[in-house]
This record gives structure tokens, C-alpha cells and sequence, in this order.
């Protein structure tokens, strides 16, 4: 008895978020919130950039979709770059990269160099993700993980709404350089942290394996080129480079495939993790609750700025109760999913996510603006419970060796689901403003698509498991 109630307490004890657990998980979420307060703060201070730079509008989108295409080239080297250098050690480069590009955004001095200093910004910021992710899934283990997952991204629900607000304080009170100047000290402060709090990595004697260096020439310029024409679809004069870009982009990945599965080992993407049915499922979920986040968050923000007249401020405070719902429900879902199966969750968090999306369906009949508030809430609170168990489902389901490679892959599912996702809904938004005099009616009809995109994550959802399978 006195044996078998020391090894409960023992176990007890390695389930317990310690104090050195949560301190390297706070600091590994500020890197992210790095990156998304700029990407969100960014957009909107474009017309000042313009102005000062005298560029055009049209030269200047090139300022986020550089930096896009940035992330997306790199994000799939994340798993080898954290195995042949180190976890620990390629986060803080990859910190200081984007620290390192901030500075250099905020001193430029043309359009051009602002472009060029956001690609070598976005080549930092596109591997501090999932690589900070694959360190706190393996300091947490698999009994910890869904409160871990819960807790960190309490901040980073955050940032989409702080993005916007600080920037329209910064473009109204400041200069516009301020926008990439502010990165600066949060930079050198999360630096200073990981120093001291993210544990240093596990020894290896074999070095790491080698680069998949035909895989990259095939996946990288592949996922670029899918991300561009997506994020470029909404240009009908750009359309004959479009329909190029994503022709070569579906061509160019369609090698990449026969390519990694001829390849017994190392392959950039290892795809034979989709034959894991537990990866497969959270991975597809991940894609398409990527359309769905990405898509919305279009929409939303451009609803209270056009219809309601909002400015870019009053439209972040605006979006406000979304991100708080989804801030409270990761907490209390991440520690539920350690319990339980990720099935129940996943499937209520979606149900969520389509009751708080369907009063956006009928903008056109003016609805109320308390029930939008409210429609947030609950929207927020869907996407707050998906996230911390279909998080922990694809992380359990990879021994933990595989952590890095397959934080890569799902955080490049997720990327393009999110472009595929904005890309749709972008496309049926201008055809429905170019079809309805009302424009809160075209926005009506755009989240009805919104509404579908949620609906489609319920097909993998069901095959999530119903129990929490034993370590």
C-alpha cells in the first residue's frame, strides 16, 4: 500500500505544472507574439509608409506579402533545422533574425529596402513557431501538454486585437518606423530570457541529418508560389500570373510528393507521418480550422471598417470579445484534454464556432449590436476549445524524436490552409459587393462560405479518438 500510493504521488507529481515548465512556456510564446503583433500591426500602417516612401499602394503590399512568402519558404526546414543545430539554438536565431530585421525595417530607406529587410524578417519569424512549439510539447510530455498548450496561447489570442490597436496608436501618435522599432526591445528581451529559462539541448553524436536539399529546391518555392497566388487571387487584372503561380506552385509540390516518398529518410517533410491515422486526422483539422480562422479574420475587420465605419482602432477593440472567448475556453479546455478524449471537445468547439458565426450571416437584415458582441464570444470560444486538443492529439501522436519535423508539416498545413481559406472568402466577398447594393448583405453572403468552411472541419473531427488513449 505504502508502495503503490508513493508511485501514485510520484506520478502525480510529473503531471503538475512546475514552475520551471511555465517559465520556459512563457517565454517560447513570446516569441510568436512577436510575430503576430507585427504582421497584424504592419497592415495598418501601409497608406503612412506609402506616403513617406513614396511608393505606390500597390508596390507596397509587397511589404506583407514578401514577409509572407518569407514564412512560408522557410517553415518547412523548421524540423531540420532543429535537429541538425539544436531546438534551443535555432529558436534564439531565429529570434534574433527577426529582431535583427525589425531594426532594419525601421531604418529603411526606400520601398525596396523595406521589402527586402520584411523577406529576411519573415525568414526569422517563419521558423520561431513551430520549433517553439516542438521545445514545450517535449519539456511537457504527453500527461501535461493540453494545459501547457491552453495556458500559452492565452497571450497569443491577444495579439490579432493588440496588433491593430497599437498600430493606430503608433500611425496617429508616432512614426511610422515605430511600427517595426517596437519590436526592439521585446526582441531583446525574450532573448535575454530564453538565455536563462529554455533548457539547452539534448546532445547528439550523429550531428543531425543531413538537408534534403532537392526537396527543398521542390517544397519551399512550391509552397511560396501556392501562398502568392492565393494571396494574390483577388486581383482579376493578375490573373493570367495567378493561375501560373498556382499551377507551377501544385507542380512543383506534386514532385516534392513522389520525391519524399521515394526518400527511405530525411526528407524535409517526412509525409509518411500522414500514415499515422491520429496525425492525419489532427493535421487535416488544422488545415481547415486554418481556412476558417484565417478567412474570418478578413472578414471581420473589414465588416466594421467599410459597413460600420469603424477605424482601425475601433475595429481591433471591436474584435475584442473574440479573442477573450477564445482566451478563456483554451484555458479550460487545455485541462480538460488532458483527460479526456479530443473527439467530445473538438466537436463542441466547432458547434461553437458555427452558432457564433451564424448571426454574421445575416448582416443584411441588420442585426443587432449586441448579438454580434455576444456571436463573438461564442465564436471565440469554439476556436479556443479546438485548439488545445487537436494540438495535443498531433503531438501525440508522433514518438517524441519526430516533435520538430512534425511541428514543421502541421504548421505548414496550417499556413496554406489559412491562404487557401482568406483566398475563397476574398473571392466571394468582391463578387458579392459587385452583386448587392447593400454591402452589409455581400458581407452576409460572404460569412454564409464562412459558416461552410467551419462546417467542413466536422468530417475529420469524428475520427479524432472518443477517450484519452494511456501514455
Amino acid at each position: 500500500m505504502v508502495i503503490g500510493s508513493r508511485a501514485r504521488a510520484s506520478a502525480a507529481a510529473g503531471e503538475r505544472l512546475d514552475a520551471a515548465l511555465l517559465r520556459t512556456s512563457f517565454v517560447l510564446v513570446l516569441g510568436p507574439i512577436l510575430a503576430l503583433l507585427d504582421t497584424t500591426i504592419v497592415t495598418v500602417g501601409l497608406a503612412a509608409v506609402a506616403r513617406d516612401l513614396h511608393g505606390s499602394l500597390g508596390t507596397l503590399q509587397w511589404v506583407s506579402a514578401g514577409y509572407l512568402l518569407a514564412v512560408s519558404t522557410v517553415m518547412p526546414l523548421a524540423g531540420w533545422a532543429a535537429d541538425r543545430f539544436g531546438a534551443r539554438t535555432m529558436w534564439t536565431a531565429s529570434v534574433a533574425l527577426f529582431t535583427a530585421g525589425s531594426a532594419l525595417c525601421g531604418l529603411a530607406w526606400s520601398a525596396g529596402s523595406l521589402i527586402l529587410f520584411r523577406v529576411l524578417q519573415g525568414a526569422g519569424g517563419g521558423l520561431i513557431q513551430p520549433i517553439g512549439q516542438s521545445i514545450v510539447v517535449r519539456a511537457a510530455g504527453p500527461a501535461r501538454l493540453g494545459r501547457v498548450i491552453g495556458i500559452t496561447v492565452l497571450p497569443m489570442t491577444l495579439a490579432p486585437v493588440l496588433g491593430p490597436v497599437l498600430g493606430g496608436l503608433i500611425v496617429d501618435r508616432l512614426d511610422w518606423r515605430w511600427m517595426f522599432l517596437v519590436n526592439l526591445p521585446l526582441g531583446v528581451l525574450t532573448l535575454a530570457l530564453a538565455a536563462r529559462f529554455v533548457p539547452r539541448d539534448e546532445k547528439r553524436g550523429t550531428g543531425g541529418r543531413p538537408l534534403d536539399k532537392l526537396g527543398l529546391v521542390l517544397l519551399s518555392p512550391g509552397l511560396a508560389a501556392i501562398v502568392y497566388g492565393l494571396s494574390e487571387v483577388g486581383d482579376a487584372g493578375g490573373s493570367g500570373r495567378i493561375v501560373a503561380a498556382l499551377t507551377a506552385g501544385v507542380v512543383l509540390l506534386a514532385c516534392y510528393g513522389v520525391h519524399a516518398l521515394r526518400r527511405r529518410d530525411g526528407a524535409l517533410i517526412d509525409l509518411r507521418l500522414f500514415a499515422r491515422r491520429g496525425f492525419a486526422v489532427a493535421t487535416a483539422n488544422s488545415f481547415l480550422q486554418g481556412a476558417t480562422l484565417y478567412g474570418s479574420m478578413l472578414l471581420l475587420p473589414l465588416y466594421y471598417q467599410q459597413v460600420g465605419h469603424a477605424s482601425a482602432l475601433e475595429a481591433g477593440l471591436l474584435l475584442a470579445p473574440q479573442a477573450l472567448g477564445t482566451a478563456a475556453a483554451s484555458f479550460l479546455a487545455g485541462r480538460i484534454a488532458d483527460r479526456t478524449g479530443a473527439r467530445p471537445l473538438v466537436l463542441t468547439g466547432i458547434l461553437l464556432t458555427l452558432a457564433g458565426t451564424a448571426a454574421f450571416t445575416q448582416l443584411g437584415s441588420g442585426p443587432p449590436g449586441w448579438l454580434l458582441v455576444v456571436s463573438l464570444i461564442v465564436r471565440g470560444a469554439g476556436l479556443g476549445v479546438v485548439l488545445a486538443p487537436g494540438m495535443a492529439a498531433i503531438y501525440a501522436s508522433v514518438p517524441r524524436h519526430e516533435t520538430a519535423r512534425a511541428a514543421g508539416a502541421v504548421n505548414t498545413v496550417n499556413r496554406v490552409g489559412g491562404s487557401l481559406g482568406t483566398a475563397v472568402l476574398a473571392v466571394v466577398l468582391q463578387s458579392a459587393l459587385g452583386r448587392h447594393a447593400d454591402a452589409a448583405a455581400a458581407y452576409g453572403e460572404a460569412f454564409w462560405w464562412a459558416l461552410g468552411l467551419s462546417a467542413l472541419t466536422l468530417l475529420p473531427a469524428f475520427f479524432y479518438p472518443s477517450r484519452k488513449e494511456a501514455a
